[in-house]
């Protein structure tokens, strides 16, 4: 069977945005349907460019869930694990927009499929064919759905694969925090890769400072730590060696799924240029230090357009600013 460079597992839901930015949901006239979930959006992202990405979850055994595995599959992505259900309904997000592409979110999501994560979906032999595995945690909350994800990242740490994590956290949407910070505590040491937002990291890590919570992530055995900065970049630790990149100024339309742009071009770069966890940890600092620049120039790309998936670039966009280090690769 085919190689993959990265398996994402987890959500994939539909969002709905509106036409036109500036307006709370009471008030949208018309709404653009499109797809979304992190996970998903980072297996889109890995796919445009260049990368072999699959989806692993749930969705509805309804048309929302048709329209999800049409879409990923138009893109590139391996959709032949993402299981469809008639136990849940496809998840739905009605996004609003503020003039300066900041979001707030409506849920439509009580017992949506993609929390039906199980042990139906974790495919060790599937699994084991990707460099990297990815996940958040939105599609966590059911005690089944935990397990099930902490079962697959483990097996990718004993492998010595590379793990990342991107929670991604919506804390409003968990009835027991204990839960969420027991599958943090469960998750994180199993990562080469855990990406956190600035507004993630006291929650996640206990320190309210960057350099602090990459600090914390350190001391958990995660190589390749990162917090992103929104329009300041990343922060991101290396070998013991603290970077720092920039973002560059864009005019923003939407922020929606510009971390996911970050952590696929990261995974992009990592899987051309480490065939396991090993190989990450041996990287020059100045290699990933270069990586990281470009995975904050492919996110600043997403904000540019609505919509999460919509910005993620292709490479032919990107030919100018293609990093050196993946012509090494």
């Amino acid at each position: 069977m085919d190689a993959l460079d990265v398996l994402c597992a987890g959500e994939t839901l539909v969002d709905f945005l509106p036409r036109e930015p500036g307006r709370p949901v009471k008030d949208v006239g018309e709404w653009l349907p499109c797809q979304g979930g992190s996970p998903a959006n980072v297996a889109v992202g890995v796919a445009r460019l260049g990368g072999r990405s699959a989806m692993v979850g749930a969705v509805g055994q309804d048309e929302f869930g048709d329209f999800l595995k049409e879409r990923l599959a138009g893109e590139g992505v391996d959709v032949s694990r993402l299981r469809q259900t008639r136990e849940g309904k496809t998840g739905l997000v009605f996004i609003s927009l503020t003039g300066t592409g900041e979001r707030s979110f409506a849920h439509y999501r009580t017992r949506a499929a993609e929390f039906l994560f199980g042990d139906a979906d974790v495919d060790l032999a599937f699994a084991a064919r990707a460099r990297a595995l990815h996940c958040g945690t939105n599609s966590l909350l059911y005690p089944e759905a935990q397990r099930a994800m902490v079962r697959l990242f483990r097996a990718a740490r004993d492998a010595g694969q590379i793990a990342c994590c991107d929670p991604n956290l919506r804390l409003e949407v968990w009835a027991n925090r204990d839960e969420l910070r027991q599958v943090l505590d469960q998750l994180f040491p199993c990562c080469a890769v855990v990406k956190l937002a600035s507004d993630e990291i006291e929650y996640a890590t206990g320190r309210r400072d960057p350099a602090g919570a990459l600090e914390a992530l350190e001391r958990l055995g995660v190589p390749l730590p990162v917090v992103t900065l929104g329009a300041q970049g990343a922060l991101l630790s290396c070998r013991g060696r603290r970077l720092q990149v920039a973002a560059p100024a864009v005019k923003v339309v939407d922020t929606t799924g510009a971390g996911d742009g970050f952590v696929a071009a990261l995974l992009y770069g990592l899987t051309r240029r480490c065939a396991n966890r090993e190989e990450l940890e041996r990287l020059p600092p100045a290699d990933v230090e270069e990586l990281a620049a470009f995975a904050c120039r492919a996110a600043s790309r997403v904000c540019e357009r609505l919509g999460a998936v919509a910005g993620l670039p292709r490479r032919k966009e990107l030919a100018g600013i293609w990093p050196a280090a993946l012509d090494q690769a």
